[in-house]
C-alpha cells in the first residue's frame, strides 16, 4: 500500500496528534501494516457469517465474567479530596484539547 507521509500526516490530524518528522517516518509503516491487515480482513468470504455487534457469553460458561454488581464507593467529597484542583463538585484537568 506504501502511505506517503502526507497520508501519515492527515491521519494523524484526524487523531488530533502532531508527529515529529521522526515520528511520520516511525509510525508510517506500522499504520501502513495495519490498513494491509484491515484490507485483507476485507476480502474474506463472510458468506453464511450472521453479522453481530458484539460476543456475549453467561457468566457460566466464562468464569473470567461476572454478574455486575453494586459496591460500596466513595462520596463525592472523598473522592475530591486529594484532588490535585477541584471546582463545581467535579475534578479540574489541564486541557488536552484545541479547539478550533
Amino acid at each position: 500500500m506504501a502511505l506517503s507521509e502526507k497520508d501519515v500526516l492527515y491521519v494523524a490530524d484526524l487523531a488530533h496528534l502532531e508527529l515529529t518528522e521522526e515520528e511520520v517516518k516511525k509510525f508510517g509503516p506500522q499504520l501502513d501494516a495495519v490498513l494491509e491487515y484491515v484490507q485483507k480482513l476485507n476480502e474474506l468470504d463472510t458468506t453464511g457469517v450472521e453479522p453481530m455487534a458484539q460476543v456475549t457469553y453467561p457468566a457460566a460458561e466464562n468464569p473470567a465474567l461476572r454478574e455486575d454488581r453494586a459496591a460500596p464507593c466513595f462520596t463525592q467529597e472523598e473522592a475530591l479530596q486529594n484532588a490535585p484542583e477541584a471546582g463545581g463538585g467535579h475534578f479540574k484537568v489541564p486541557q488536552v484539547i484545541e479547539r478550533e
